[in-house]
Parts: C-alpha cells; sequence; structure tokens
C-alpha cells in the first residue's frame, strides 16, 4: 500500500513540475491533467476500504458495513469539472495558436509586450 501511495504522489509531482517547467502551452496542459489525475487517484487510495458493501437495497444485509457514497459523487464531480477546466483551456489556447506562430509561452510573452 505505501510503493503505492508513493507512485500516486510521484505522479502528483511530476504533473506538477511539468506544469512549471514545460514552455508548450499544450504539455502544460497535459501536466495539468497528470496532476489533476493523480490527486483523484489519491482520494480514491485513501477513501478505499476492504470489507464494504454496495449500498443497494436488494442486497441488504443485517450487520453489514457499507461504502460510503459521498466520496464517489465527489470523485465523479472531480472529473467532469476537471474535464471541463481542460476543455475552456484547450479553447484559449486554439485562440491563442491563432494570433501566435507557436504554443512556446516566452514567445507568446515576448509577441505580445509590444
Amino acid at each position: 500500500m505505501i510503493g503505492l501511495e508513493a507512485f500516486v504522489f510521484a505522479i502528483i509531482v511530476f504533473g506538477f513540475l511539468g506544469t512549471i517547467f514545460k514552455k508548450n502551452l499544450l504539455m502544460k496542459i497535459v501536466s495539468m491533467d497528470v496532476m489533476s489525475t493523480g490527486v483523484i487517484a489519491y482520494y480514491v487510495l485513501v477513501a478505499a476500504r476492504e470489507g464494504l458493501f454496495t449500498p443497494i437495497i436488494g442486497n441488504a444485509k443485517n450487520n453489514a458495513s457499507y461504502a460510503d457514497p459521498v466520496p464517489q459523487s465527489v470523485i465523479l464531480t472531480a472529473i467532469v469539472i476537471g474535464l471541463s477546466i481542460q476543455a475552456v483551456m484547450l479553447v484559449g489556447v486554439m485562440k491563442l495558436s491563432k494570433e501566435n506562430p507557436t504554443l512556446e509561452s516566452s514567445e507568446i510573452e515576448k509577441n505580445n509586450l509590444v
């Protein structure tokens, strides 16, 4: 379990470092998506417990431990929000690419200083 947590944490760190150090805007968006996926995976890893049953009425048992559906709904909401944010960022990059011949952030900054 500790190895899996370390792997997920490494994914978050690699996504964060890619967001900071990559100069291409598309690579920054991909890095942010990797970081978001790592955060969601870490949340799922922390919330996962063995021996919990799905809270469905048809499978009701008297003294069983049931999984909490709130973390599941939070993760689904985070996935949808992350997808919509990524779509908005890609639209912004498309608009920038119409005005600039490159997607390198340093070149775009140089072109817009005038």
